[in-house]
This record gives C-alpha cells, sequence and structure tokens, in this order.
C-alpha cells in the first residue's frame, strides 16, 4: 500500500510538471530582442518563468526561460520518507496554497495557447483588448491588474491568442530611438554629418527664412517634432546614403527618403514627410487608432498585438513607400533598418536600458495655468489635435483672444507661461519651456507654443515664472486661419496625448476629446466649454 501511495504521488507531480511545460513551451510571448527588462518571476506550479535575458543559456528565445524543474526521483542511495496520500491531497482533491494569490487567472478556452505578454510603457487593459482582439475580461495575470490609467511596465499578462495572419511580432526599434528622447541628449547633429562626410555634409537649400543646410534641416524639424535625428539620418542613408557616401541617382538626389510625390522633392520636405508618418504609427497606435497596415501593393496586414509604439512607427513609415517583399526585407532582412542604425550609432537596445520605459505608470503632470493673463477673455478653438502637422499625436489645445476682426490681425494680448521654466528654443513663432531647467527638450516635462508673433517674443535663455508675458498670439510659424495660440506637452520627448491617462488640465480645466480632430470640450466642475474654430459666446473661458 505504501508502494501505490508512493507511486501515485511521483506520478501526479510528474503529470502536473510536464502539463506546465508543455503550456509555457507552445505559449508565445514578445520577444525584447536585446532588451533587458527587469526580470519578474511567476510561480506556476514546479516550473518559474522569466523575461529573456540575452546571454542566460536557460533563454529559449520567446520571452520565457524554464528553469531547474525540482529532483523526480531519488539519487542513488537517497531514501524517501513516504507519507500516506491521504495525508498529501486533501479531501477536495485540491492542494491549498500557502499564501492567497493576488489573482486566480481563469481562462476562457481557446484553440491556440495564450500568448505571455509583458506590459509596455503606455499601456492600459483597454489598449491591449484592442490589440488583441478579445474583451478586457479575458486578460489575466498573476498579479493585480490594474483597470483604470497605465500599466504597470513588465507586467506579465496571459491572453487568449485569438489573432490570425498578423505581422512578425519582433521589435524592431524601442520607443526612445524613435521620439527625441533622453537617449538622444549630447548627441551633436552637425558634428556627426560632418564627420561622415557624405552628401548631406555639403547640401544646402532655400528655406523661407534663407539658405539652410542638411544638418540644419534634421535639427529644426527633429526638435519640433519631437522625432529622434539618428533615427532619421539612419532613415536617409538606408534610403539614400546621403549620410555617408553620394546618392546613386537624380531619383535618390530628389527624393532621398523614397517617396516620389513632386510635392514632397528636396530633403525638407522628404524629411518632414518621413516624420508625419513615423509620427501617425506611433501615436495612432499609443492611442489604440492603428491595428493594421496597408501597403503600397495595397495589401493590409494586422499588426501583431505584441509590437511597441517605435517598432510599429517604422512599419508604418515604410508602409507608404515599399511593396510586401521590400517592406519585410527593411524590417527584418539581412540589411535591415535595425542594421543600419547599428551600424551608424550603437546597439539601440543598450541605450533604451539607460532611459526606459520613458514615463511611468503614475506620471502625473505639473499644475498648468490656462495660457493667458488672468480675468481676460479668451475663446477655446481647437480641441485635442495634432502636436505638429496633420495626422500625429492629438495632443494640442488652441486658445484665440477676443476681436472684433477674423483672420490672421494683430492682437494686444499676451501669451503667457503656464508654469515656471526656462525657454530653451524662440525663434520661427515656436517658444519651448522647459519646466525641468535643464536645458535639453529630450527630458521631463517640456511645452510647446506656437503662433508666437516675433514682436514682442521672449528671447531664448530666459528664465520665466508661471504668468509671465511670452508674446502675442499670431499665425506665424505654421499654418493658421486666424490668430491664436498653440500650445502642448512632452515628456521625455513623446508627446503626451490631450486626452488619455493623463489628462491635460490647465487652471482646473480638463481637456476631453470629440468626435474628430479639433472638436472636444474643457470641463471644470459642472461647467462644459466646447471647443469651436468660430470663437462663440459659449467658447470663452477665463482664468
Amino acid at each position: 500500500m505504501k508502494t501505490r501511495s508512493h507511486a501515485n504521488r511521483l506520478s501526479l507531480i510528474l503529470v502536473s510538471s510536464l502539463w506546465m511545460l508543455v503550456i509555457l513551451a507552445c505559449s508565445r510571448s514578445v520577444q525584447y530582442q536585446q532588451g533587458l527588462p527587469t526580470p519578474i518571476i511567476i510561480p506556476a506550479g514546479s516550473v518559474l518563468v522569466e523575461t529573456p535575458i540575452p546571454g542566460d543559456p536557460s533563454y529559449i528565445g520567446g520571452g520565457a526561460a524554464v528553469q531547474d524543474m525540482p529532483t523526480l526521483f531519488p539519487a542513488e542511495g537517497e531514501t524517501i520518507t513516504e507519507t500516506p496520500i491521504e495525508n498529501i491531497i486533501p479531501e477536495t482533491d485540491v492542494i491549498p496554497p500557502t499564501e492567497a494569490p493576488t489573482q486566480v487567472p481563469t481562462m476562457v478556452p481557446t484553440e491556440k495557447p495564450p500568448i505571455l505578454y509583458y506590459s509596455q510603457s503606455g499601456d492600459t487593459l483597454e489598449l491591449l483588448a484592442i490589440r488583441f482582439g478579445v474583451s478586457q475580461e479575458e486578460i489575466v495575470a498573476p498579479s493585480e491588474i490594474r483597470r483604470d490609467g497605465l500599466l504597470m511596465p513588465n507586467q506579465l499578462f496571459i491572453i487568449p491568442d485569438r489573432l490570425e495572419n498578423t505581422t512578425n511580432h519582433t521589435l524592431i526599434l524601442p520607443d526612445s530611438s524613435v521620439v527625441y528622447s533622453p537617449s538622444a541628449v549630447g548627441f551633436d547633429i552637425q558634428d556627426y554629418v560632418l564627420k561622415a562626410g557624405g552628401y548631406l555634409s555639403t547640401y544646402k537649400e532655400w528655406g523661407k527664412n534663407g539658405w539652410r543646410s542638411g544638418a540644419d534641416v534634421i535639427q529644426q524639424l527633429s526638435t519640433v517634432n519631437s522625432i529622434n535625428p539618428m533615427l532619421l539620418l539612419a532613415i536617409l542613408e538606408y534610403q539614400s546614403n546621403w549620410v555617408t557616401s553620394e546618392p546613386s541617382s537624380m531619383l535618390t538626389m530628389d527624393y532621398p527618403v523614397g517617396n516620389l510625390t513632386f510635392a514632397e522633392k528636396g530633403l525638407y520636405e522628404q524629411i518632414n514627410w518621413a516624420i508625419k508618418e513615423l509620427s501617425i504609427g506611433y501615436y495612432h497606435w499609443r492611442a489604440g487608432d492603428l491595428t493594421s497596415v496597408t501597403l503600397k501593393d495595397g495589401t493590409t496586414i494586422r499588426l501583431a498585438p505584441e509590437l511597441n509604439a517605435g517598432s510599429v512607427a517604422i512599419m508604418y513609415l515604410f508602409a507608404q513607400i515599399m511593396n510586401q517583399e521590400q517592406w519585410e526585407n527593411a524590417l527584418y532582412g539581412s540589411d535591415s533598418i535595425v542594421q543600419k542604425y547599428e551600424a551608424m550609432f550603437e546597439n539601440p537596445w543598450v541605450s533604451a536600458q539607460l532611459v526606459e520605459p520613458l514615463f511611468a505608470a503614475n506620471l502625473a503632470q505639473p499644475p498648468l495655468e490656462l495660457p493667458f493673463v488672468a480675468g481676460h477673455i479668451w475663446s477655446f478653438t481647437g480641441g485635442p489635435h495634432s502636436a505638429w502637422d496633420e495626422g500625429g499625436a492629438l495632443a494640442a489645445l488652441d486658445f484665440a483672444p477676443a476681436s472684433m476682426e477674423s483672420g490672421c490681425v494683430y492682437s494686444p494680448e499676451w501669451v503667457t507661461a503656464v508654469a515656471d521654466g526656462l525657454i530653451i528654443k524662440s525663434e520661427n513663432g515656436i517658444v519651448m519651456l522647459d519646466l525641468d531647467g535643464d536645458s535639453h527638450a529630450e527630458t521631463g516635462w517640456v511645452i510647446l507654443y506656437l503662433h508666437i508673433a516675433t514682436d514682442g517674443k521672449i528671447p531664448n535663455g530666459m528664465w520665466v515664472k508661471q504668468g509671465d508675458r511670452l508674446g502675442h498670439p499670431s499665425c506665424e510659424g505654421g499654418k493658421s486661419t486666424g490668430t491664436h495660440v498653440h500650445i502642448a506637452r512632452r515628456y521625455n520627448g513623446e508627446w503626451i496625448l490631450a486626452d488619455q491617462q493623463i489628462p491635460f488640465v490647465l487652471s482646473g480645466w480638463e481637456a476631453h476629446a470629440g468626435d474628430a480632430p479639433y472638436q472636444g470640450t474643457l470641463i471644470k466642475d459642472d461647467t462644459i466649454v466646447i471647443a469651436s474654430v468660430n470663437g462663440t459666446h459659449d467658447t470663452n473661458i477665463s482664468r
């Protein structure tokens, strides 16, 4: 009787252990490539699962590692203290846990094993449900799930695998290599371009303010759009060899990024277009509005839900100018954009370890005031819309001063500082306010003002206090149908969407998006102000 009891016990342990191994071997998990996310050890019977660590011999390539199994049989000469089976398994046939779990995962049965997914910066439960094509209730985790707001990065989730025919789920670039993040602090664009010695180093083109060099174009567009200049240089080199050598044809000389639209001819227009496409991919993935891409040949592919915003940005850009074969080679081939980036700079996943996640789950906006003089009445003329150019992050709001005339007319009203900070850019209708005062647009909270008139504008390098005058509203610095100020937030280089998990709040007024860009409301207590480009009485607001 004791022999059968011992055999039953060993069989039970062996079956349980093998079953867990089958589940883990079949489950798919996000691949972090060279990333080194903080290890999270998850108990799962007699098997432990952890995030991948390159160089670890237990790494099996799918984001999971199987640790040493417990010994199932005694070593030679070892004896086993036998315990009656009735003392091991209670009458309920369930072994009680030594400590109650925070949440017991319950999976809805599916034909395929579930995906083991580690959350990324910017994820929410709602976004995961959209990307994976499941309900929020079907997403479970060994630890407590935050139902509202941002999820903690690197938290393990178990999600049904319902999608078919998706893109490769291997990550291409970290978010910090796409946005103008802390990883770009200290990078000297001018110096790099000159030392590279290619066509870009001698290139010049005429702009609104006179001649500008190739490095000037990259510097200007990367700063105002908050796209990493190293990525822009890598794309330029990958598509046309502009950075280190000469363009191979007249076509790549005129259209160095590969967009052959006549209106996009020249370096400035090509880079500006590329930035717009990168921003659409990045921020619409962030917002949950983008789940598939359509390539130049008309092929539409569902994006793998494990991807990060930075990878989707690259995918979306190249989808606009490549067929499927070209696209797959550019992303994952033997001569990919990633390899080009690494050859020019460094492994992006190494630098990402120093700066990511770009924002934590508990990130909160500092107190900000409305951007005009207290007691003065302005109109709320634009709800959440693109921070820069069309189609990008819906991060900006618009306000217009009271006026008896419409259109682009002079206004004596003043745009003011929403908080204390350092002016780090003041030119071409732009004023940038750095709230942490470290002079870097790539780090911390930065406020972008657009359409600030040249006459009366605050100079660069000035320290201001909340409420100090920055300049007059105008139409300068971009497309505008009337005098107003455009204002947007970014943190660690990423535009912060105006109606998402980090609310845009000015003097207690919280912004909410409408059904389309520029629509929306400001709400404070029981008062609602509805955005309108017409600046009616219903749009009036003051502080």
